[in-house]
């Protein structure tokens, strides 16, 4: 790939930090101290997990789209 725009490598910077984000959360929800919480808070954390997950899809067409 060629070099970024700076705006560009916002981009790539941002998904590379939500990815790591989303991995930990993750780790977390495979933890007794997740099952141990409230039925609404999960469901929350999972809403959160999926929005992020959907923001990190957009994130990678966006970069995708880099030419």
């Amino acid at each position: 790939m060629t070099q970024l725009a700076p705006h560009q490598q916002r981009v790539v910077d941002e998904k590379r930090d939500l990815d790591d984000k989303r991995e930990k959360l993750g780790n977390f929800k495979n933890t007794d101290l997740f099952a141990s919480l409230p039925g609404l808070e999960q469901e929350r954390i999972n809403t959160q997990a999926h929005i992020m997950t959907m923001y990190s899809e957009v994130l990678g067409e966006r970069i995708a789209a880099f030419s």
